[in-house]
């Protein structure tokens, strides 16, 4: 009875050797493997327009603008890119009708900071731009009051439709947006802008009240804000491989 109890307990060590033995070895067998993916990257010229200027040229009596848009790939991340409009603003108040027409371009970089899947070629981005503008102002009219006679607050009208011509105003901008791909190399956008004056040419005894590309001014103030809604397509050029490695455990 020893013996049988003996060689039963040395069959039972031998089984759970053999048992940590096959786990050990299972576990030692699964190793990490990396696939590698490549997919390509279009790069060329994106060209459309700011769609909410036309919009407004149709719903705005007082206004008349478009703007044409464009950006072509360096990098994987930076874009160079530009703006180049026309707009004409009618202001017309209690006080004065002013007309401010003319042209603006402005140039510099986004960097997109979206990390597309696949071959998506999405964007929320960052830009930054230097931002230039000649245009003329045109002072229609304006009401001139009666200070000697305060009680039945007279004025009248002086209408003399004096230009301003000349005129020139340099800016600088950042532009938060996002760019999203709805079918193949067509492209939706919407984007904020943040703007500092520098510098501009002041008509004599009078002051800039819009200044195109730029957007109104307030009480001679140095900042200004945008927005803008655009359409886009993209003219593939050329392509780049995208190497995308991924990490996975496999069994041999």
């Amino acid at each position: 009875m020893k013996i049988q109890h003996m060689f039963a307990s040395f069959i039972k060590s031998i089984s759970v050797l053999l048992l940590f033995s096959a786990i050990a070895f299972a576990q030692e067998e699964k190793k990490t493997v990396k696939d590698t993916l490549v997919y390509k990257q279009k790069y060329g010229l994106r060209l459309g327009a700011d769609m909410s200027k036309l919009v407004r040229t149709f719903i705005d009596d007082n206004y008349t603008g478009f703007e044409l848009m464009g950006d072509y790939r360096l990098t994987k991340r930076i874009y160079l890119a530009g703006e180049i409009g026309n707009e004409e603003r009618t202001i017309d108040d209690e006080v004065l009708n002013n007309t401010t027409k003319g042209s603006y371009f402005k140039g510099g970089i986004d960097l997109n900071f979206y990390k597309n899947w696949l071959d998506m070629e999405n964007m929320i981005y960052i830009g930054f731009r230097g931002g230039a503008s000649t245009f003329s102002q045109t002072l229609n009219s304006f009401n001139v009051y009666n200070v000697n006679n305060q009680y039945w607050n007279e004025q009248f009208v002086v209408e003399e439709g004096t230009e301003f011509s000349g005129l020139t105003a340099f800016w600088i901008e950042i532009i938060i947006g996002l760019k999203a791909e709805l079918f193949n190399n067509f492209f939706a956008g919407i984007n904020v802008q943040l703007k500092g004056l520098i510098t501009e040419t002041v008509p004599d005894n009078f002051e800039n009240l819009y200044i195109p590309g730029f957007n109104r001014t307030y009480d001679s103030g140095r900042f200004g804000a945008g927005f803008g809604f655009n359409l886009s397509y993209l003219v593939p050029i050329f392509k780049k491989d995208k190497v995308v490695i991924q990490e996975k455990e496999a069994d041999e």
